[in-house]
């Protein structure tokens, strides 16, 4: 009984509000961490399949915004705000995402940028303040779907400018 009490401490209390996403990325960690830094290499790759991004403000620095708007396959808008909370490159990145800056809703999302050989491995961890949030988030909004189409356009994207930028 002891034995499993323990085993039920060692999984994090936030599990049932997380979603971890992970992929590994067949380009140099600096390159991958650049990225998610540039609003000239965002807007190229941010979103699900079928949406696009419009950028009206960034400053990419801890306290810094990111005010955008991702435009669906479907035609609607969603505005979207991004807070960054811890910047460590090319490691870590911390961010507070929500609707809007007062969004009681906000979630966090935790990306770590990790070397696997010449190839990077990201992982997103994001947690939302209340289980019913991430359930929401994955059933209505399908967000784990998403977050997984989300690092593929970021794959595809800096694979491409790996292969650009390689001797021909």
């Amino acid at each position: 009984m002891a034995g499993a009490r323990q085993e039920a401490r060692a999984e994090p209390a936030t599990a049932d509000r997380e979603i971890v996403i992970s992929r590994v990325i067949d380009a140099p960690r600096e390159l991958v961490f650049e990225a998610f830094t540039e609003v000239r290499h965002l807007s190229r790759w941010w979103g699900p399949e079928g949406f696009t991004t419009a950028t009206p403000s960034f400053e990419f620095r801890v306290g810094g915004v990111w005010d955008f708007v991702m435009h669906g396959p479907d035609g609607t808008d969603y505005s979207e705000w991004i807070t960054w909370t811890e910047i460590v490159p090319p490691e870590r990145i911390a961010l507070l995402h929500g609707e809007s800056r007062d969004d009681p809703n906000a979630f966090e999302s935790v990306l770590t940028f990790a070397p696997d050989g010449a190839a990077t491995r990201i992982v997103m961890r994001t947690v939302f303040p209340t289980k019913e949030l991430r359930d929401d988030a994955v059933e209505k909004y399908h967000a784990i779907e998403g977050g997984q189409q989300t690092l593929s356009s970021l794959a595809v994207y800096v694979t491409e400018i790996v292969r650009e930028g390689a001797p021909g």
